[in-house]
């Protein structure tokens, strides 16, 4: 009944997928009918994400792609290996990962919790290394696949009050670089996206009125299907997306 969408029997993981630009990828990804496994840290958020994945995805009027969410947190590796595996056993493989999964703590270095510097750099650097550690073998035996990772504009260009998160996010551009070096003959591509300002409430900002001038989270998730869908002979590994019309 999906065969015509464009990425009918493809399996994808989604780190962080409960809310914001995750979920926004999630769905599409559904919409374009993939088989997705949707992670998130706390089994709230998770469960809340489920029937609104199902809906956005067409999953409940048989249109897309199925579903299937997770309670992971990517800096603990025997959860993100446990998740993987599952997803290989369920669905039969693994074509996709998006490693969307973040943190924002802001805060001066000189006040700003040891904790929080912890979290931040195992979350949004670690956990890809733990994510893309496991999935690599697994693409691999499917003879290639993706990796996308979501890093920010803040990686190159750091501002006050956010050293740990733009420190993460340039380390994630640098590994993003690295990786996609190593595993390009293996024909799994790896691509980072760059947002700016997105209207979500990541970090404690707002997404309603306001914000109207941001990126919307499905902005990103259209880059993210457009980069699945590139011949394979061409590899866009780096993507920058902007509000076109910031603030003055």
């Amino acid at each position: 009944m999906h065969r015509d969408l464009p990425l009918h029997g493809k399996v994808a993981i989604v780190t962080g997928a409960t809310r914001g630009i995750g979920f926004a990828i999630a769905a599409r990804l559904l919409e374009q009918g993939a088989d997705v496994v949707a992670t998130g840290r706390t089994d709230e958020h998770v469960a809340r994400a489920r029937e609104q994945l199902a809906a956005a995805g067409g999953a409940k009027k048989n249109r897309g792609g199925r579903l299937h969410v997770a309670s992971v947190d990517v800096r603990d590796y025997t959860s993100v290996e446990q998740v993987v595996n599952e997803t290989v056993q369920q669905f039969g493989g693994l074509d996709i990962l998006v490693n969307n999964a973040g943190v924002g703590n802001f805060g001066e270095v000189a006040a700003q919790p040891v904790a929080e510097w912890h979290e931040t750099i195992e979350t949004n650097l670690t956990g890809v290394f733990n994510c893309c550690h496991a999935a690599i073998p697994h693409l691999r035996r499917r003879g290639g696949g993706w990796i996308v990772n979501i890093s920010s504009l803040a990686s190159k260009n750091p501002f006050a009050g956010a050293a740990a998160y733009c420190a993460s996010k340039a380390g994630l551009n640098a590994f993003s670089e690295a990786l996609m070096q190593e595993v390009r003959y293996d024909n799994i591509r790896v691509s980072y996206v760059l947002p700016g300002s997105v209207g979500t409430e990541f970090g404690g900002s707002h997404a309603g009125a306001g914000a109207e001038w941001k990126l919307a989270p499905e902005d990103v998730a259209r880059v993210v299907v457009d980069l699945l869908q590139h011949d394979p002979r061409s590899l866009p590994s780096r993507v920058e997306i902007r509000p076109s019309k910031p603030r003055k």
